[in-house]
């Protein structure tokens, strides 16, 4: 097999069989972040490339095998996608660590849970009853609800975790029996092209994958409003989702999105009352917040920590912030990588000197590092930064940053702390330490976040839903949610004993 992270690949639109260059025959190169410099080129495909990856899986869908492939069939084709992700674990995480600045341990990561999905969603929809049956309330009639697929399905997928988003968006798409077009982030597309790989060469018709590669303004913004197109699913930030919510108005389509998230994690006193509880309290705090160096939209970016405890956990969080590894993310003991852009860390910088410019304390980090023999000066790195005595009225208290920046809030009575917490336009997760098990859930029960931890970050389960409320968009991932989100409700009833009914004289 060709080592996907070192050749230059400019056939990299995939429709319906094929893999093409762009019509206009534009490139772009794929930097690696962690030192600028180019590792692939890539289409750079346009407004016709998504006609013609729309147009091949339309086909497919109209007139192709895959919608009407038994779920038991669907079901092993998955499970040959997991066994193939696995088999190319190792190349796929240092893939997703060039790609998109990671540590190769993440990636590696990011890979398993990719094929988890692929597995569960294949389990789900093989395990499935044919439909449910609905009493009408004779023996004459034969009524029963199915579900049937969707149709054509664009997936428009972000750069902080290209494969594992977009699989889960591909895994249910298919397990439900769909054809789709996929556009990964433009500056993050070397995994996905690997998955379709993967999806051909595990015996996927021709014409049901598809991908584009190329910007959102034009790339995404067609597979939005395509009168061809059934459902279009985005994950990504709250500015471009509203306008592939208004793109996808006009026809009316289903709309799945998964926006941003300013998330809160609630430490009480209590947490801290021994050693090991502080340890972990704080160990979890730096984990929420800065790995893949913040850049994600479950991140503890807001730590809410009760006020008697809040100078000694501070004090020892900067601490070890301090002392978290900066580098390339394939160099052996880097813990943490750099951002994905030049432009994603100019953000950041604004947002620290705007916060610092509103009365927060800096108590450690704000800064590009030194550079090293693991740091090339020319790598996107960002110190994890610290900003104390914040409150909400600071933009980097409310606006998402997608960077390594932790804000500290304090409380003093659980109403505050749950009041704090949901004070946000936004809504995907959070979490809340507490010793005491019945106050833990009493204050869970009252956030208002799609996902909420109790004494732990980040962990998330195939099995259950992925969403937010308020502007964390109105889709669902994962769970047999994530599964419906991709078909249709069909209620098929069955006269065995047809009569005349005589409504009208005759």
């Amino acid at each position: 097999m060709a080592d996907r992270t070192e050749r230059q690949v400019q056939a990299t639109i995939h429709a319906g069989g094929e893999w093409l260059t762009a019509v206009s025959g534009a490139t772009r190169e794929i930097l690696d972040p962690a030192d600028a410099r180019p590792f692939a080129v890539v289409a750079e495909g346009d407004e016709k490339d998504a006609e013609r990856a729309v147009a091949a899986a339309r086909q497919a869908f109209d007139h192709g095998p895959w919608p009407g492939t038994p779920a038991a069939e669907r079901a092993a084709l998955l499970r040959r996608v997991a066994d193939l992700l696995v088999r190319d674990r190792e190349e796929l995480g240092l893939l997703e660590s060039r790609d998109a600045g990671k540590t190769v341990e993440e990636g590696r990561v990011d890979i398993t849970c990719v094929a988890d999905a692929f597995r569960y969603f294949a389990d789900l929809v093989a395990a499935e009853a044919p439909g449910r049956v609905v009493d009408a309330g004779s023996p004459d009639i034969h009524s029963v609800v199915v579900h049937e697929p969707v149709g054509v399905c664009a997936l428009i997928t972000p750069w902080n975790y290209p494969l594992l988003q977009a699989s889960w968006k591909i895994a249910p798409a298919l397990a439900a029996g769909n054809t789709f077009v996929v556009k990964p982030s433009e500056i993050t597309p070397m995994t996905t092209i690997a998955l379709i790989e993967l999806l051909t060469e595990a015996g996927l018709p021709a014409g049901v994958a598809n991908l584009v590669t190329g910007p959102g303004h034009t790339v995404g913004a067609r597979l939005a409003e395509h009168p061809d197109v059934d459902l279009v699913s985005f994950t990504g930030g709250l500015v471009s989702g509203t306008k592939v919510a208004q793109a996808a108005a006009p026809t009316v389509k289903k709309v799945a999105l998964e926006l941003g998230g300013k998330n809160p994690n609630v430490v009480f006193a209590d947490a801290c009352a021994t050693d090991e509880g502080f340890d972990t309290a704080v160990d979890q705090a730096l984990n929420a917040a800065f790995i893949h160096s913040g850049q994600v939209c479950s991140a503890g970016a807001r730590l809410i920590v009760e006020e008697s405890v809040r100078d000694r956990f501070v004090t020892e969080l900067a601490r070890r912030a301090q002392r978290i590894r900066l580098g390339r993310g394939t160099e052996d003991g880097v813990e943490c990588g750099p951002l994905v852009s030049e432009q994603q860390r100019a953000k950041v910088e604004a947002y620290v000197a705007s916060a610092l410019a509103e009365g927060a304390v800096l108590r450690c980090g704000g800064k590009r590092p030194e550079p090293s023999d693991v740091r090339p000066e020319s790598g996107y790195f960002y110190e994890p930064t610290v900003l104390d005595a914040c409150h909400r009225e600071m933009r980097v208290v409310r606006e998402e940053v997608f960077g390594p920046v932790l804000t500290v809030e304090t409380f003093r009575t659980e109403e505050e702390a749950v009041a704090l917490a949901n004070d946000t336009e936004y809504g995907l997760a959070g979490a809340v330490w507490s010793a005491d098990a019945s106050k833990a859930r009493r204050v869970a029960a009252r956030l208002r976040h799609g996902t909420v931890w109790i004494n732990d970050f980040h962990p998330y389960l195939p099995q259950a839903e992925w969403g937010g409320f308020g502007r964390s968009g109105t889709g669902r991932e994962l769970g047999p949610a994530g599964l419906a989100e991709y078909r249709e409700t069909k209620h098929v009833y069955q006269n065995l004993a047809p009569k005349p009914v005589r409504w009208f004289a005759g």
